[in-house]
């Protein structure tokens, strides 16, 4: 349900990272690794599952809107998430 603004204590600017700000430029990430990554967590931080979907409703459409500064490689095997890193072209 909406909620007037001055019930809030505390109101941000909404404002998300460019990949680079965000990934080492020679490392390879998972999907939960880089949603833990932009809210300025370590990226092997343990979390409990209903935190970490929350953090991939964050992450994947800010990876598809920034799809361009991504490579990708396929996962090992079938039941593990692929592996995302930053393209050449987003670190020139």
């Amino acid at each position: 349900m909406p909620r007037p603004k001055e019930t809030f204590d505390d109101l941000r600017t909404f404002e998300f990272r460019d990949p680079e700000e965000v990934l080492d430029p020679d490392t390879m990430y998972t999907v939960y690794e880089i949603a833990r990554l932009l809210q300025g967590l370590d990226a092997d931080r343990e979390l409990d599952a209903a935190t970490e979907d929350i953090l991939l409703d964050w992450a994947i459409p800010w990876m598809l809107d920034h799809e361009s500064a991504f490579v990708f490689a396929e996962p090992e095997d079938e039941d593990a998430p692929g592996f995302y890193g930053l393209s050449p072209d987003a670190t020139e």
